[in-house]
């Protein structure tokens, strides 16, 4: 009998204290950038945000704990085929965080490998539209395509991807080689075509140095002829005014009484001294039919008409 109430008191103990401990389970604390999803008897109840809470013990019961605050999922290396079939490895990091508590619980079973995987197939999709170059220039893009892809399971999912980022694409080591001799040539090429640009450089500098001297030289020289001519028509001019001069005294001088004589003895020493010279065999010259009829010569001069018009003047 005794240890039938032994027995009895100790079930009624563990039960107060059962009821104890359900009754303190009932009493939620929720951190701040957390949230818990309560059920009452199976179905979704409530959404507990930060603070104080009191549940119904047996009723209401806590099934998910979920942190609102952003996270960064690693996401492991997987290989990849170019369009131009080389095989790389891509790796990444994903940034997201819970927006709709309820959709994050109920919408998918694990969002965090729901989002990992859906970036996983969403990159080997972008990278097999991609020549091997354009994977390392086009991050960017890649990065965007599947933060698109995943924003189109936001709502549903109930998470908000913020950003992906492709850590390292790495490549086998026989492309490796391959890549770094083609910017060995590539670099080389860039060499050669610089030091022709050079050469080409300095010969079009000669060219158009030889260019300007030869044009410097020719204006020079034309200049200098424009000069001598001017110099020639001012010398022309001045001969001619000064033979028109010489003319007009003489034509003065043989007005005056004695001056036709005067001038018919000049050109009878002048004539004779000329005839001297006319056997040399060095000369060669037109001679009038009769050399001797020095009257006719000067009638042909025509003084005494030069007279004439000089006194009428």
């Amino acid at each position: 009998m005794q240890g039938l109430e032994l027995f009895s008191q100790i079930v009624l103990g563990l039960f107060a204290i059962f009821l104890t401990f359900k009754f303190l389970q009932a009493i939620r604390l929720v951190p701040n950038q957390y949230a818990h999803i309560v059920e009452r008897l199976g179905n979704y109840n409530t959404t507990l945000g930060p603070g104080f809470h009191a549940l119904f013990p047996f009723l209401d019961r806590v099934v998910y704990k979920l942190d609102l605050r952003e996270e960064t999922i690693e996401v492991e290396p997987q290989e990849c085929f170019t369009k131009d079939n080389v095989k790389v490895e891509v790796d990444g990091v994903i940034y997201i965080s819970v927006m709709d508590p309820v959709n994050a619980s109920y919408g998918v079973t694990d969002y965090r490998y729901a989002a990992v995987q859906l970036a996983q197939t969403t990159t080997r999709s972008v990278i097999g539209l991609m020549d091997l170059d354009e994977t390392f220039e086009e991050r960017a893009k890649m990065s965007m395509e599947v933060v698109n892809v995943l924003s189109e399971m936001e709502k549903s999912w109930g998470i908000k991807v913020h950003r992906y980022e492709i850590k390292n694409i790495l490549t086998p080591r026989t492309v490796q080689n391959a890549m770094e001799r083609q910017m060995t040539a590539e670099r080389d090429r860039r060499a050669i075509i610089a030091r022709s640009e050079g050469v080409q450089g300095s010969k079009v500098n000669d060219a158009e140095g030889r260019r300007a001297e030869i044009i410097n030289i020719s204006e020079a020289e034309m200049q200098r002829r424009i000069n001598e001519a001017e110099g020639r028509a001012q010398e022309i001019e001045a001969i001619a005014e000064a033979t028109a001069s010489s003319i007009e005294q003489i034509a003065d001088a043989l007005t005056q009484p004695g001056g036709t004589e005067a001038m018919q003895l000049q050109l009878s020493e002048k004539y004779i001294g000329h005839l001297s010279g006319l056997a040399r065999k060095e000369n060669e010259i037109i001679l009038p039919k009769d050399i001797s009829s020095y009257d006719a010569l000067l009638e042909g001069l025509s003084i005494h008409d030069l007279i004439k018009q000089k006194k009428k003047k």
